[in-house]
């Protein structure tokens, strides 16, 4: 239970201080579980790559929710 509401307070923070300039979505809990989780087992190398596979899969989820919204925006006039 601790370590649920440490995730969520976390993932909870950060979407506070998302900008949406950045062209990401926020974290969300699981993706805050999974960073955490790699911080603590993986080597400084392999925690390099899974923090850019993060902001990469980010970045296209942003990227399929705005095109998702435009699609349907377009539809609907």
């Amino acid at each position: 239970m601790l370590a649920h509401a440490f995730l969520t307070v976390t993932a909870a923070d950060q979407r506070d201080q998302h900008n949406d300039h950045d062209g990401l979505i926020p974290l969300t809990v699981n993706e805050t579980r999974r960073l955490f989780l790699a911080t603590l087992a993986l080597p400084a190398a392999a925690l390099d790559h899974v923090l850019r596979w993060s902001t990469w899969r980010r970045r296209h989820q942003a990227n399929a929710k705005a095109s998702h919204y435009r699609r349907r925006n377009h539809q609907l006039n």
